[in-house]
């Protein structure tokens, strides 16, 4: 029951974090993040939140420097969109599926030009 609940809150997290990130922070650092996957502990004490940069990996690094500096900022516009009885701590991650995935790609394309 409580893993049902941790993943409706994942997904309404991961909707109003992508709000958040799009229009609140100013932040010049934070440049065009994409909220990717939230995953939330069954007691909902610790969200890790998964998220895509665009840009090379200066970026990538400025990005999750900004938003360590807003992570206070982000936990409380959760809170106030998301009523639960204690808003659980953010952690920010990059999502290395995607770049995984590409490089999946291009091997098999070099595979098939042979």
């Amino acid at each position: 029951m409580s893993n049902l609940r941790a993943n409706r809150v994942a997904e309404q997290m991961k909707k109003e974090l992508g709000e958040i990130l799009t229009r609140k922070i100013k932040d010049p650092r934070v440049g065009f993040v994409t909220v990717t996957d939230v995953e939330v502990t069954g007691d909902l004490q610790q969200a890790t939140v998964y998220i895509s940069v665009l840009g090379d990996d200066a970026k990538k690094q400025d990005t999750l420097l900004g938003l360590a500096k807003a992570k206070g900022f982000i936990r409380s516009e959760i809170g106030n969109r998301i009523r639960l009885r204690k808003t659980p701590e953010i952690t920010f991650e990059f999502d290395e599926a995607l770049e995984y995935g590409n490089r999946i790609e291009t091997i098999l394309r070099d595979i098939n030009k042979q």
